[in-house]
């Protein structure tokens, strides 16, 4: 048995924990990453590509930002295509000036492995048999194979960023966590394609055949999604069959301009709302998927990811640079206000902008809950009021501080 020991031991290395890690390292606290699957697995997983503001200064901070800077699009708005009606949503003007950047979660993932690797800090790829211990005790412990060796791993910290099917947040009693969940009777075929996007920023599609979304990586490559059923296969969707089906729900002018071409990947997800509270038991701390999932419809999955990481990583700080162990009580109540506003944000676009052919929620006829849904839409997309609350939470809501400790 081989023995490690650190002050932050992080379990998984997808842009959450990465991101953690990096910003650790620069305020001189110890971490070691660990990682049940390799390194180009973590970068085959194809994800959101829309940053807020917060998630971009975070980015900065930790050092990371050379190539977003260059690359990423920073976009000022997003067209809502509705009731064969396309309206604008101009989030610079309506926000005071903030917008969102279009970089790919797998580019910020690239750039973090990066900077991780040539800053010497060890992450255990392709890692096996997790388990947590002592995690109330004053020193937990995590236990591992890798390279075909057995290991654990002493810490002050555990923060568990290894997704819904992790087993941090399964290490909580059940007893002492409720989770709230609503899965959704649809899901989203993607598509990526190395063709140029139909629109310099993203359009967002309601119509009677279903939910679309027409969104962009960079100047030549896109990616476009449908709502589909859930008992669809990926076999069953050729890439012509995507771009016809994609081309009818398109506004007009869009649908001229698209470009088709071979998919690069293509895939389904199914969508869901689900949040774990509390997001903290003794000394493991629960960062994103790991806590909470929402459908991509608002493009808040990765962001909410981005400020639990951003409290997490200041409650480190003050820990380690002021000794004050007393403030990481405040991370669960801190994250989780964030988290329901962007639950609640996402849950509300997909309600709006999704088509619904069975009964919501065991209540509502569907053709009852489009009428209000229809009606919703009407309200916020032709009032300057209901644009700007849209706009305001679109480019994310600030990052709460911690308290004083007493």
């Amino acid at each position: 048995m081989k023995k490690l020991t650190t002050q932050v031991a992080i379990i998984g290395a997808g842009p959450s924990g990465l991101l953690l890690g990096q910003l650790l390292a620069r305020q001189g606290i110890e971490n070691i990453i660990i990682e049940r699957v390799s390194s180009e697995y973590v970068l085959g997983r194809i994800r959101a590509g829309i940053l807020e503001q917060g998630f971009v200064e975070l980015v900065r901070r930790a050092g990371v930002n050379k190539r977003m800077d260059r690359e990423g699009e920073v976009h000022d708005g997003f067209l809502i295509w509705a009731n064969d009606k396309l309206t604008r949503i101009d989030l610079k003007n309506l926000t005071g000036g903030k917008s969102v950047l279009c970089y790919g979660q797998t580019e910020i993932t690239r750039d973090l492995m990066e900077a991780r690797s040539e800053s010497g800090l060890l992450t255990c790829y392709e890692s096996s048999e997790l388990e947590l211990h002592d995690i109330t005790a004053s020193k937990p412990y995590l236990s591992f194979e890798h390279a075909g060796e057995k290991y654990e791993l002493l810490c002050d910290y555990i923060a568990g960023c290894d997704g819904f099917h992790g087993v941090s947040r399964t290490s909580i009693p059940e007893n002492l966590r409720k989770e709230h969940e609503r899965v959704y009777p649809f899901g989203w075929l993607g598509l990526l394609a190395d063709t140029p996007p139909v629109n310099e920023e993203l359009i967002y599609c309601k119509t009677q055949r279903g939910f679309a979304l027409a969104s962009r990586r960079s100047a030549t490559r896109s990616r476009y999604y449908i709502q589909c059923s859930l008992e669809d296969r990926v076999e069953q969707w050729s890439d012509t069959a995507f771009w016809e089906e994609l081309k009818q729900r398109l506004p007009p002018d869009a649908a001229d301009k698209l470009v088709t071409g071979p998919s690069i990947e293509k895939s389904i997800a199914p969508l869901r709302s689900f949040v774990c509270e509390p997001m903290q038991y003794g000394n493991l701390f629960l960062v994103g998927d790991a806590a909470h999932i929402v459908p991509p419809t608002g493009a808040k999955g990765l962001n909410l990811a981005a400020s639990d990481v951003a409290t997490l990583s200041t409650i480190f700080e003050r820990v380690y640079n002021e000794g004050d162990k007393q403030c990481t009580g405040q991370y669960s109540a801190i994250a989780l206000r964030r988290v329901w506003h962007g639950e609640r944000f996402s849950w509300w676009m997909s309600n709006m902008l999704h088509r619904f052919d069975t009964a919501v929620d065991n209540a509502l006829a569907p053709q009852t809950f489009e009428r209000f849904m229809h009606s919703e839409l009407d309200f916020y997309l032709n009032s300057d009021a209901g644009k700007r609350v849209m706009a305001q939470q679109y480019v994310g809501l600030p990052y709460e501080s911690l308290r004083v400790s007493s």
